[in-house]
């Protein structure tokens, strides 16, 4: 069996549309990987990119990823409202077909590795990666961001994994692991009121008392003048996506506020939607095979 790993690399550019196309284009000529989707988003300034492909072709395609981001990306430059603490801010691995998990996390190493010592960028060790407890946590590693990454760094505990204990001056540093399929779930309220889609992250969110595999902050989108409730739920299986809405729902009609939209950035797994499907429509007794794509799936 061939093995398939898909990465979801995270770069520092959402709105210069020709700059992203400098960077992925040349990505989509790698024979060996497939480029699945790319979400740019203006307001945090950052795009999402889905790849699959075997290890051979993900090396190439970190190269290319990181020559071209190095180029284009100069963080003193950069605002937006996603947090961030590189040009490409994290480089996530995860076991899709014919890898275990543990061969997933020593790929990861390698290429951190590789990263190091290719592009002189400090880079950590992340989720199943991490080396101590303290950097599983992608949020406790990229605190303070690019700006406070040059004396953050300068600390023992926060020496990287790989590469010099000096942050790039323009590029800084990045988070590299291995990990479970994430969920890039917002949603967005019919405010301008950030407080309010704020404090609704904070309640929903598991790092306050909140639902359990979440992690979510409040952004506002300027183009559109409305609030949102950006999360990540990294395990849909444990906390549902249909769980994560009805409880930001709840929480903004205490401040008489509606959900007026959703969206997913990336791809998502055929069952978190199922999920919500069976959930919603009260159907009973589903089964996946009950959908017709998947059941052809299984007698092929």
């Amino acid at each position: 069996m061939k093995k398939i790993i898909e990465s979801v690399p995270n770069f520092s550019e959402g709105i210069r549309e020709e700059i992203i196309k400098k960077i992925v284009d040349p990505i989509r000529e790698i024979s060996d990987v497939k480029v699945l989707n790319l979400s740019s988003d203006k307001d945090h300034n950052r795009s999402v990119l889905t790849l699959a492909g075997d290890e051979d072709g993900l090396k190439k395609a970190v190269d290319i990823l990181f020559a071209g981001a190095i180029e284009h990306i100069d963080l003193t430059k950069h605002k937006g409202e996603h947090p961030r603490m590189g040009a490409v801010d994290v480089l996530p691995f995860i076991p899709i077909r014919g890898i275990t998990m543990e061969e997933c996390v020593a790929f990861s190493r390698e290429i951190g590795e590789h990263i190091a010592s290719t592009f002189h960028i400090p880079v950590y060790l992340y989720e199943k990666s991490a080396t101590v407890p303290e950097r599983e946590n992608l949020a406790n590693i990229r605190k303070g961001q690019f700006e406070g990454f040059f004396e953050k760094i300068r600390s023992p505990e926060w020496k990287p994994d790989y590469g010099p204990a000096e942050v790039h001056k323009t590029a800084g540093a990045v988070a590299v692991g291995s990990r479970e399929f994430l969920v890039a779930y917002n949603i967005n309220l019919a405010t301008d009121n950030l407080e309010i889609a704020s404090k609704i992250a904070k309640s929903i969110r598991h790092s306050s008392g909140g639902l359990r595999f979440v992690k979510a902050m409040g952004v506002m989108l300027e183009e559109r003048r409305i609030a949102q409730v950006s999360m990540n739920l990294t395990d849909f299986r444990k906390t549902p996506i249909f769980r994560v809405f009805e409880m930001v729902k709840n929480e903004a009609a205490r401040y008489g506020v509606n959900v007026i939209g959703s969206e997913i950035v990336g791809l998502i797994p055929n069952d978190a939607l199922l999920d919500v499907a069976e959930y919603y429509l009260r159907i009973e007794n589903f089964k996946y095979s009950t959908v017709l794509e998947n059941r052809l799936a299984e007698v092929e």
